[in-house]
């Protein structure tokens, strides 16, 4: 998958929470929620839909790639460019603390990801 910048990652944002939705309402939506006029939706529609993660046929608006889908994509791409999945993490919770919830949903997620190996 092509990386998503920053304008079209924020409108599969609007996308993945409305689900399908007809193109009028989508540029309505952009608005509200982006601040964006009827050219600038329209343009980053028209990029998303060249890189295959939306559909846009006749008036309708469908998201082809779901949240989890793009956001695995971009952590392995920044875990290629740290060198790594420990040198990600470490660069990634580098001064911050994580609450004891965090804590505890990582130390679910590595003993599940272990499990399946």
């Amino acid at each position: 998958m092509e990386k998503l910048f920053d304008g079209e990652y924020r409108l599969m944002q609007v996308l993945w929470d409305s689900g399908a939705v007809n193109s009028t309402r989508l540029v309505e939506l952009c608005g509200e929620k982006l601040g964006w006029n009827k050219s600038t939706t329209y343009t980053v529609l028209r990029k998303l839909k060249n890189k295959g993660v939306v559909r846009h046929e006749e008036t309708l608006v469908t998201p082809l790639l779901t949240r989890a889908q793009a956001v695995r994509a971009e952590g392995e791409h920044l875990e290629k460019m740290a060198g790594g999945l420990s040198p990600f993490l470490t660069a990634f919770l580098s001064g911050r603390k994580l609450t004891q919830k965090e804590a505890e949903e990582l130390k679910e997620l590595i003993d599940r990801t272990m499990g399946e190996g």
